[in-house]
């Protein structure tokens, strides 16, 4: 792993059904900028892109983290496997490293932590990083949809596992 990427930026892509949410890293607990772009319509795949694109175009990350959803990692729509693929295309033509991590693993490195949900898992990242508190939405009801907030702390967690791995691979 260079250098760079230890103490550059890191952009962390979480796709779901309403579009994306992206937190921008200049360190392990430190978010530079983040947000949630929502997708309404056909052609989500095609229309998520040219954002994302504009994303690493604005911040020229020094690392893209995405959710694997390859046949081994996690199964989602196959739009979002699509564009998932389109995203590690556009990190390879750019010359930056792109890392993929399955929600298995994003559970694994979180469970020692006492994260038996999402929910609590946001409470977590939102006790690390402050900024981030305002965002926590409330425990969903089982007749509720996921809160389109969630996405933000899916996208913060991909980045936190792989600060993970990097301080393991350093040790």
């Amino acid at each position: 792993m260079k250098e760079a990427s230890r103490h550059g930026l890191t952009l962390s892509i979480y796709l779901n059904t309403r579009g994306f949410a992206f937190v921008v890293f200049e360190g392990h607990l430190s978010p530079f900028d983040w947000g949630i772009r929502e997708i309404r319509g056909p052609r989500k795949c095609s229309r998520c892109l040219p954002r994302i694109t504009q994303i690493v175009d604005r911040y020229v990350p020094d690392v893209i983290v995405v959710q694997d959803t390859s046949e081994h990692g996690t199964q989602r729509a196959r739009w979002i496997t699509a564009l998932n693929v389109s995203i590690n295309v556009l990190a390879k033509d750019r010359a930056i490293p792109a890392f993929a991590y399955s929600r298995d693993q994003v559970r694994a490195a979180f469970e020692r932590h006492g994260c038996s949900n999402k929910h609590r898992l946001a409470e977590l990242i939102a006790k690390h990083i402050p900024a981030f508190e305002r965002y926590v939405p409330p425990p969903r009801k089982p007749w509720m949809s996921e809160d389109r907030r969630m996405g933000l702390f899916d996208a913060a967690a991909l980045g936190l596992v792989f600060f993970q791995s990097i301080d393991k691979q350093a040790a």
